[in-house]
Order: C-alpha cells, then sequence, then structure tokens
C-alpha cells in the first residue's frame, strides 16, 4: 500500500528521496564509502608517518632504530619535528667509523708483527692463511700468552705450543 503524496509536494520527486517505511539506498551507500575514505585515509597517514622507518630500513642504516623510535615519537606527541629529524637521519649515510678503526688495528698488528688469531680472521672474512705449515707440525695456540716479567703483568704474542708440556 503506497501513502498518498501530499497534495503541497512536488509530483516529480527526485529518485534519492524515499518513502517512509523504505530504506534508504543512499544513506547505505555514503555510510560504506564513508567507512572506506576513513580507512583509505588512516593507511595513508600510517604509511606517510613510517616512510623514515622504511627508507632506514631498507638501505641498511646504523641509526634504524634511533629513526625507529622518533617516528614513534612523533606518532604519539604529535610533534612533527620528531618525524623530520627522523626522515634527515633515515637519508643520512654516516661513516663506517667501526670499519676503518678495524683496518687501522690491523695494520698496527702486521707492522708489530702480531700474528692475528683465527678468531680475528674469521670475524673480518678475510682467508685464513696457514703460512704453508704441515700438517705434521704443532698446533700453536690461538690465544696469547700471559707472561709476567719482574712482577708486571702483560699480554705477549709468544704462541704456546700445544704439545702437552709447560713454559718455565
Amino acid at each position: 500500500m503506497t501513502a498518498p503524496i501530499n497534495p503541497a509536494a512536488s509530483h516529480h520527486l527526485p529518485p534519492f528521496i524515499t518513502a517512509p517505511g523504505e530504506t534508504d539506498v543512499l544513506m547505505a551507500i555514503m555510510a560504506v564509502f564513508l567507512v572506506a575514505v576513513v580507512l583509505g585515509v588512516g593507511i595513508l597517514f600510517l604509511r606517510l608517518h613510517t616512510l623514515p622507518e622504511r627508507i632506514a630500513h631498507r638501505s641498511h642504516k646504523l641509526q634504524f632504530e634511533i629513526v625507529a623510535v622518533l617516528g614513534l615519537l612523533a606518532l604519539f606527541t604529535h610533534i612533527h619535528l620528531f618525524w623530520v629529524a627522523g626522515l634527515l637521519l633515515a637519508l643520512i649515510d654516516f661513516p663506517d667509523f667501526g670499519g676503518l678503526l678495524g683496518r687501522i688495528a690491523r695494520s698496527l698488528e702486521k707492522m708489530a708483527g702480531i700474528k692475528p688469531t683465527q678468531a680475528d680472521l674469521e670475524a673480518t672474512g678475510e682467508p685464513i692463511d696457514h703460512g704453508g705449515r704441515d700438517e705434521h707440525e704443532p698446533a700453536v695456540s690461538e690465544e696469547p700468552v700471559l707472561v709476567t716479567r719482574a712482577g708486571e703483568s702483560e699480554v705477549s704474542t709468544i704462541p704456546e705450543l700445544k704439545t702437552g708440556s709447560t713454559r718455565s
């Protein structure tokens, strides 16, 4: 049963006006659209917000953790300066001082005549040179020997033979 149209109403009603008791299709479509837009803008905001962290992670930066913390601070405090600082840190390449200092240390050991231990060679990834040592020769200890001279204790680089005998 359809209700009669009010005589004061126009006889040509637009299609978005629904009759009493019927489902408002336009309102349902707009509700779904509004939820989709809010979710889309939220995902876009979070992707933009994590941009410095993703840049630092992709390029394996040393300062990745600092960039991640700055991103979280910016998210929870709404201070955009943290985000900008994180983005700048993610884009800057800091020099690898550890590798440079390791090379200097290895050069100094070589100049002093100290043979690197096997653990040092494995850590640096350099090939292990056995120096043409024969398999029948006694093995040399890989760790420095503690030598005392006139009451002083210092680390010496004199290798100790692993033949079961002790040094005196």
